[in-house]
């Protein structure tokens, strides 16, 4: 893909970022400036960008709501954490809401869904 343009809307001639550091919505460390985990490096616009970490936090909440489902230890086994959580997904979906055009980095279906599922016996 064109170095110039943004890896998820295709937009070019906009200052792009790339996110590498930082912590997930866990508060766990990720780093993708490592050769290893970063061998095709993506570049983003800045509406990207915030979609970007929106789709992060909304990955690993599902990741974490995945293993509660099935029993094994999650974050989400927290009252607290389990709430943060919900609040965090009901504005991400609210944002994702809010894009015209829609996102190619996050499916409003698919938030719907996870959320319906937090409301559910897991």
């Amino acid at each position: 893909m064109d170095a110039g343009s943004c890896n998820a809307c295709s937009a070019a001639g906009l200052p792009l970022m790339k996110l590498s550091l930082g912590k997930d919505f866990f508060g766990r460390t990720y780093d993708r400036l490592s050769p290893a985990s970063d061998q095709s490096p993506k570049w983003y616009c800045a509406p990207c960008s915030m979609m970007k970490h929106l789709q992060r936090d909304f990955r690993d909440i599902r990741g974490e709501f995945d293993k509660l489902a099935k029993g094994q230890v999650s974050a989400l086994s927290e009252p607290e954490v389990k709430q943060r959580a919900q609040l965090r997904l009901q504005e991400i979906a609210a944002i994702a809401g809010t894009q015209a055009a829609g996102s190619p980095l996050l499916n409003p279906a698919d938030i719907t869904q996870l959320i319906a599922q937090f409301h559910g016996p897991a």
